[in-house]
C-alpha cells in the first residue's frame, strides 16, 4: 500500500480526528443488532490510546438527510465501544461548534470522544468546505479508518483532508492490502462467486481481473439475467435491463479460457408470500409462473466442487432471497462450504458480510470486508476519493 498510515506519525499528546463506520443496524428497541463495524475499528482506536493520543471520534448513521433525528444518534454506539473496549468513551450530542470545541480542550492523552451523527448536517454530505474546516479545527491529525465509506466524497472522508495531515488507519489498510492481494498476485486457481440482484455493479469488477480469475460462478437473483442470456426461460424472475451485459461477460470469459458456471438447477415459488413454498427444478424447466429464489442441490454440489479447487476465493451475493428462511439453503451452504476451505477467502462487504457474521462464520473466513460498494469499485479498479485524498508514503515529511 502506497500510503501513510497511522503507525508512520507521531499521535503522542495529539488530538486525533478519526474518521470510522459506525453505521450499524439498529433493532426497533434502538439496539445494535450488530456490533462488526464497532469492532472492526477497535484496533486503530486501541493504538491511538496506547500511544497518547487524544482520540475523537466521528461517523454517520443511517440517512437523516441532514436533519437530527433522535433514534439515528450516535450515543448507542459510544456505549458499545465503551463495553467492548473497556475503557470510558465520552459523547458529545453535536459534531461541531463552540461546545465540542471546548468538550475537546478537555480532553486527555488516552481519552476518547464520540461525536454525533455527521449527517444530521446537510454539509456532510455535500462536502462543503466550511463545514470540513469546522470539523478539522477538532484535531491536529487525521485519521481515515471507514473503508465501507471510501467511495464517498464527503466532509468528514475528503474536506478534513485539505485542513490536515491524513492517514490511513488499521482497519482501511488492512481492507486495501487483502483486497489489494486479489488484484496483485492471487493464488490460483481464483474462483469468484457472485450472487445478489443486480449485474450491473459487478460487470467492471469482471472485466478488471479477467486476466486472474479461473472460474466464475453465478447465483442469486443475477442468475436469472445471464440464463436469459444464454437462451432458459426464466418464468417470472426479475431479469436486469442489463442482460447484454451478460452476453458480453460471458463472451469474454470464453475468450479468456475462463470457466463460466452457471446454476443447473433452482428453486422456484411463484409468488413471495411469508409462507411461500418452493421447488427444485432444472434451469431448462422453469415454469412460466416461476420465479427463480434459490439455487438447487445440483447447483449446490457443482460450485462446491468448483470451490474446493480454489486457492483464493472471493464471494459477493447472496444466492437466494436470504431473508426468507425457507430460500437461505443456498447461501448458508457456500457459507459454510467456504469457510472450510483451504484457501485465501474474501468476503465482499455489504450483505454478504453481514450474512457470514450472523452464521458466526467470519472469524473463519482470511477476510471479511467492511465496505460493500468500496469493495466493489476498488476490484473494479476505481480510485476511491477517501483513499486518493490521504498522503502517500513519500510525502511522510508532510506530518
Amino acid at each position: 500500500m502506497d500510503r501513510l498510515t497511522v503507525r508512520d506519525i507521531d499521535v503522542k499528546n495529539k488530538r486525533v480526528l478519526v474518521r470510522v463506520d459506525f453505521n450499524v443496524p439498529l433493532g426497533t428497541d434502538g439496539r445494535i443488532t450488530d456490533d462488526g463495524r464497532i469492532r472492526a475499528a477497535i484496533p486503530t482506536i486501541d493504538y491511538l490510546v496506547e500511544n497518547g493520543a487524544k482520540v475523537i471520534i466521528m461517523s454517520h448513521m443511517g440517512r437523516p438527510d441532514g436533519k437530527v433525528v433522535p433514534s439515528l444518534s450516535l450515543r448507542v454506539t459510544a456505549d458499545r465501544l465503551s463495553e467492548l473496549m473497556r475503557h470510558p468513551v465520552q459523547f458529545v450530542n453535536e459534531c461541531v461548534g463552540q461546545k465540542v470545541e471546548e468538550v475537546v480542550s478537555g480532553l486527555n492523552d488516552g481519552d476518547i470522544l464520540v461525536l454525533e451523527n455527521l449527517r444530521f448536517h446537510a454539509e456532510e454530505e455535500e462536502n462543503a468546505p466550511v463545514f470540513a474546516e469546522k470539523l478539522a479545527r477538532l484535531g491536529e491529525v487525521f485519521v481515515d479508518d471507514a473503508f465501507g465509506t471510501a467511495h464517498r466524497a464527503h466532509a468528514s472522508i475528503v474536506g478534513v483532508t485539505k485542513f490536515l495531515p491524513a492517514v490511513a488507519g488499521l482497519l482501511l489498510e488492512k481492507e486495501l492490502v487483502s483486497l489489494g492481494h486479489i488484484l496483485e498476485k492471487p493464488a490460483r486457481p481464483f474462483c469468484v462467486l457472485f450472487g445478489g440482484a443486480k449485474i450491473a455493479d459487478k460487470v467492471k469488477l469482471l472485466e478488471n481481473v479477467m486476466d486472474k480469475v479461473d472460474t466464475i460462478l453465478v447465483g442469486g437473483g443475477m442468475a436469472a439475467t445471464f440464463l436469459k442470456a444464454d437462451n432458459y426461460e426464466v418464468g417470472k424472475s426479475i431479469v436486469d435491463e442489463k442482460i447484454d451485459l451478460a452476453a458480453k461477460l460471458m463472451a469474454k470469459a470464453k475468450k479468456y479460457n475462463i470457466k463460466f458456471v452457471l446454476p443447473k438447477d433452482v428453486v422456484v415459488t411463484g409468488d413471495l408470500t411469508p409462507d411461500a413454498r418452493g421447488i427444485c427444478v432444472p434451469v431448462d424447466k422453469i415454469p412460466p409462473l416461476g420465479r427463480v429464489v434459490d439455487i438447487g442441490l445440483l447447483t449446490i454440489n457443482l460450485f462446491t466442487k468448483e470451490l474446493e479447487r480454489a486457492k483464493t476465493v472471493f464471494w459477493n451475493g447472496p444466492m437466494g432471497i436470504y431473508e426468507m428462511p425457507q430460500f437461505a439453503e443456498g447461501t448458508k451452504t457456500m457459507a459454510d462450504v467456504i469457510s472450510r476451505l483451504h484457501a485465501t477467502t474474501i468476503i465482499g462487504g455489504g450483505s454478504t458480510a453481514e450474512i457470514v457474521d450472523e452464521l458466526k462464520l467470519a472469524d473463519k473466513m482470511s477476510f471479511v470486508s467492511t465496505g460493500g460498494g468500496s469493495s466493489m469499485l476498488f476490484l473494479s479498479g476505481e480510485k476511491l476519493p477517501g483513499v486518493e485524498a490521504l498522503l502517500k508514503k513519500n510525502e511522510k515529511a508532510a506530518v
